[in-house]
């Protein structure tokens, strides 16, 4: 989605632009970064759906992108995350899997979990999300 470029009005010579993410449907640049990550991805893994481990930004952004495609969503989430978060992950049409916080860093460090199926998008180490 795009987002306008503000100039900022201050004292001095250089000229300040701002990129106003916050004005992306989510609310959060996370939207841009996951919507790279799947326009680089092939379509055939895409084919099965989208899941993420994240109990915020990057959980409604991936879960926004599915909507938009019709796939299915799936968010891995520490069974500690506010209720706030988990009812904006399931607004966009995500489902939820609430996990122990320990078992939820490990699905950042090996990129899986048990009856996940489809694409996974990390939430913050992967080149095409950055």
């Amino acid at each position: 989605m795009r987002t306008p470029l503000v100039r900022l009005q201050h004292d001095g010579p250089p000229e300040i632009y701002l990129k106003l993410e916050n004005l992306q449907p989510i609310g959060s640049f996370k939207l841009r970064g996951a919507g790279n990550a799947l326009a680089l991805a092939d379509p055939s893994e895409l084919a099965e759906g989208l899941w993420t481990a994240s109990a915020g930004n990057m959980a409604q952004a991936v879960a926004w992108h599915a909507r938009e495609r019709g796939l299915p969503c799936t968010a891995v989430v520490p069974d500690t995350a506010p209720q706030t978060k988990l009812d904006a992950i399931e607004r966009f049409g995500a489902e939820i899997v609430k996990v122990p916080p320990g078992t939820w860093f490990e699905v950042f460090r090996t990129r899986s979990h048990p009856g996940m199926r489809g694409f996974f998008v990390h939430a913050f180490s992967d080149p095409a999300v950055m």
